[in-house]
């Protein structure tokens, strides 16, 4: 089952994100089977990241809140919020 995570990150936060990048990088590299697309919310500036999207494959919700709690970024306390919501692929190819 497909589900999306949509990771705000708390207010003033960029150097906290900047500090785990390296790690939270590795860990999805780490878990590409699982983690299926991802990458990060932008302001509308366009450049400064603001939070995380991503697409997991799991088997159950459970399953998909432990990879998520094991990123660096969570670790690091840097999301103001977490949505985690079953996702139905449509368009495009999940392999």
């Amino acid at each position: 089952m497909h589900f999306v995570a949509i990771c705000l990150d708390k207010p003033n936060s960029l150097d906290l994100r900047l500090s785990n990048r390296a790690a939270h990088l590795e860990y999805l590299r780490a878990h590409a089977s699982t983690i299926r697309t991802c990458g990060p919310l932008l302001h509308d500036d366009g450049e400064t990241m603001i939070g995380s999207m991503l697409i997991l494959d799991a088997p159950t919700r459970e399953a998909a809140e432990a990879i998520l709690a094991k990123d660096p970024y969570k670790q690091a306390n840097l999301f103001a919020k977490v949505e985690l919501r079953p996702w139905r692929w449509v368009i495009g190819t999940p392999n």
